[in-house]
């Protein structure tokens, strides 16, 4: 079997490689205070295809957790695709995105917390600035169809 090529999109994938620090701001719901919570992440390449990011992060009201993402460009279907798991949930994000010039638009569905009956649709979109550093917004489309931003973390290579 041959391997597949990599393609631009897999290039732009695999300059996530590296250590990062990463400060971030979120809200845990309407009329809480937005709290900043620092974190690290090393994201390492599995070939030329995929990448897979281990971090530690803050945790709104103290502890920490693990997250990994892992992120590959599948040529068939022309889309990303990914999964995303912390140890502070019991969900598998899974991930079908598309890429616009230097932002990368992930979306996902998960839960509702207000509601553990219902689903929202839910996007981690990844942008790289000019300057090397890369923001992660993260945001739930409500039942009314608006947009509603959850997280922003900002990324700076170690």
């Amino acid at each position: 079997m041959d391997i597949p090529l990599p393609t631009q999109d897999h290039e732009w994938l695999l300059r996530l490689v590296g250590d990062w620090t990463m400060e971030s701001a979120c809200s845990m719901g309407p009329g809480q205070p937005e709290q900043t919570l620092r974190g690290t992440e090393k994201v390492r390449a599995i070939g030329q295809l995929w990448v897979q990011g281990e971090g530690q992060a803050e945790m709104p009201g103290g502890g920490t957790c693990t997250n990994i993402i892992t992120l590959g460009y599948d040529i068939a279907r022309g889309r990303f695709t990914g999964s995303f798991i912390s140890s502070a949930m019991t969900l598998m994000w899974l991930y079908d995105g598309v890429r616009e010039g230097e932002v990368l638009t992930l979306d996902s569905e998960g839960p509702d917390f207000t509601d553990p009956t219902r689903r929202l649709k839910y996007q981690d979109i990844v942008e790289w600035l000019p300057d090397g550093r890369r923001v992660l917004a993260s945001r739930v489309q409500m039942p009314d169809g608006n947009w509603v931003p959850i997280m922003r973390a900002e990324y700076r290579r170690v």
